[in-house]
C-alpha cells in the first residue's frame, strides 16, 4: 500500500504526470491555507535516489504556492538544463520532494549561516546563486558557498552579498 502523500507533494506530482503524461498543465483547486499562500518554492525530483531534476523561485513569482509548485515541478521534469526530459516511462520511479521558502534575509558574514537550517543566496551584481539547506553531500557553509559561486558565474576572489532562508521541506 503507499503512503498518503502530503497536499504539495501530491499536487508536485498530478503537475508533472498530467504535463509529462498528457501535455496538460493541472490547475490546483481545493486549495489548503498553506497552498493560498506567497513563497517561493524548489520542487526537486530524484530517481533511484539520484537526483532528476530540481527548479525553484527564491521569491514568490505567481498567484500563490500552489501555482508555483506546478510550474516548478514542471520546469524540474523538463526544463532543467543538467537532465534530459523526463520522460512517460520514468514517471513511476519519480520521488518528489517540494520545498517552500521564507523571505530571503541579508546577513553580514558567514558566522550567521547553517548549512543544515539555512539555504543561502550569494549575490555580486547581476549573478545569483542558489542552494538549499540540508543537502546530501554538503557539509559546510563554506562548501554550500562555494557551490553556490560555481552556479552563479562569480569567482572566489569577487565580493559578495550574502542572503540566507528557511524552508519548510516536504517529502
Amino acid at each position: 500500500m503507499k503512503k498518503q502523500l502530503d497536499p504539495l507533494v501530491q499536487l508536485a506530482r498530478e503537475a508533472v504526470e498530467s504535463y509529462v503524461g498528457r501535455g496538460k498543465v493541472v490547475k490546483p483547486k481545493g486549495l489548503t491555507p498553506e497552498l493560498q499562500e506567497k513563497a517561493g518554492v524548489f520542487v526537486s525530483l530524484k530517481k533511484h535516489g539520484e537526483l532528476r531534476g530540481c527548479i525553484g523561485t527564491f521569491e514568490p513569482t505567481r498567484g500563490n504556492v500552489a501555482e508555483e509548485i506546478v510550474a516548478n515541478a514542471i520546469s524540474s521534469a523538463t526544463r532543467d538544463p543538467r537532465f534530459l526530459p523526463v520522460s512517460p516511462s520514468e514517471l513511476s520511479e519519480l520521488e518528489y520532494s517540494v520545498d517552500v521558502l521564507t523571505q530571503p534575509e541579508p546577513i553580514d558574514g558567514v558566522e550567521k549561516l547553517d548549512h543544515k537550517k539555512y539555504g543561502v543566496i550569494v549575490e555580486c551584481g547581476y549573478r545569483r546563486g542558489l542552494l538549499l539547506p540540508d543537502l546530501e553531500g554538503v557539509d559546510s557553509v563554506e562548501e554550500q558557498i562555494h557551490i553556490c559561486r560555481l552556479k552563479a558565474g562569480i569567482a572566489p576572489d569577487e565580493p559578495v552579498r550574502l542572503y540566507r532562508f528557511q524552508v519548510k521541506r516536504y517529502r
